[in-house]
């Protein structure tokens, strides 16, 4: 969804092939076709629970529990063609959080939106909360998502595509970008993609939990993640309180959508709306609403990769040659971007 972030300690300004590339990025502003990807997967599972008792994710706090420990107010700045974005994760003060490299809470309108660009060596994860965004790629994939769908993009070895408002008024949504494994880096790209009906539910104690991936009160999401990853979409009535496991070893955070609530521990000050909240190590969270409204978060964890990141803009890899090469492969159209130079959406 961005093509303006940049992160190589070194600049590869004077590569020719680095300036044609970039300017292509840049200066592409169309979007839309309508043919179906064969490699796209649409996933029809849905499970929803509501109960009382069974799920350690219900009422037994942990012998570890997992504190705040960092705490950034995500703040509006513009990406892509007019949109707004809140950046929590990617931005200075959290460059990432292994394996996350970035969190976007976005609020677009027409004409604004995310004009054709090219990702390479990672997935991202577009989370509808209000309105509809179209995708369309070099691939002939073209699909819209709503309020609570979800689309699982695996760009892999290479995708050019665009993300454009499908209707009136404001589209709001998150995008979760999530590093891929050196040796997924270069796979071909891959798509999972749930309506809202779809996705996997859980309620109890007055928690409702909308599992995206990994579980929750138990309930799976069947979503495949290459890279371990836990998603939920956690709803807390006033006066419930959650505590949720997480696998030890796992970075984890907390995106809160709406409401405040308190975290980690019962007599922390609350946390409100557009605050990423960074956990530190242990074996579960847990939240207490103790406000009179709503209370709606993201929960994300993910195994770390351990491995290094390089970053230019659209491209993640573990090197600075294998940017190089990214931007070559996507200059002269090989190794997964052979489409590119023929291809431009119909927005």
């Amino acid at each position: 969804m961005t093509t303006t972030m940049m992160r190589l300690s070194k600049p590869l300004a004077s590569s020719p092939i680095y300036t044609s590339a970039i300017a292509r990025i840049r200066n592409k502003t169309h979007h839309h076709n309508h043919r179906q990807l064969p490699l796209t997967q649409k996933l029809r599972t849905t499970r929803t629970m509501s109960s009382s008792s069974s799920s350690a994710a219900a009422s037994a706090p942990f012998e570890k529990p997992r504190a705040v420990v960092k705490k950034l107010l995500a703040e509006s700045q513009p990406e892509g063609q007019g949109a707004t974005v809140r950046r929590s994760i990617g931005r200075h003060e959290l460059r990432n959080l292994d394996p996350f490299l970035m969190l976007d809470e976005f609020s677009v309108s027409k004409p604004a939106g995310f004009p054709d660009h090219p990702h390479r060596g990672f997935e991202t994860v577009t989370y509808m909360l209000e309105g509809a965004f179209t995708h369309q790629d070099f691939a002939g994939h073209k699909g819209t998502i709503r309020a609570g769908d979800v689309q699982w993009m695996t760009a892999g070895r290479g995708i050019v595509h665009s993300e454009m408002p499908a209707g009136d008024g404001v589209q709001k949504g998150l995008q979760l970008w999530i590093n891929l494994s050196s040796k997924d880096k270069m796979i071909e790209p891959r798509y999972q993609e749930l309506q809202s009906k779809d996705i996997s539910r859980a309620e109890e104690g007055g928690v409702e939990a909308r599992i995206i991936a990994g579980e929750a009160f138990g309930v799976r999401s069947p979503v495949f993640t290459r890279t371990p990853t836990m998603y939920i979409d956690f709803t807390m009535r006033p006066g419930s309180q959650l505590h949720q496991p997480i696998p030890e070893g796992w970075n984890a955070f907390v995106y809160i959508v709406g409401g405040e609530g308190v975290f980690g521990r019962e007599k922390a000050a609350p946390v409100g709306a557009h605050h990423c909240i960074v956990l530190g190590p242990g074996d579960g969270l847990s939240v207490w609403n103790k406000s009179g409204a709503p209370l709606r978060f993201a929960l994300v964890a993910g195994q770390p990769l351990g491995e290094p990141v390089v970053q230019h803009g659209p491209f993640v890899m573990n090197s600075r040659a294998e940017i190089q090469q990214a931007m070559e492969d996507y200059y002269y159209g090989k190794n997964g971007f052979e489409r590119a130079s023929q291809w431009s959406s119909s927005a």
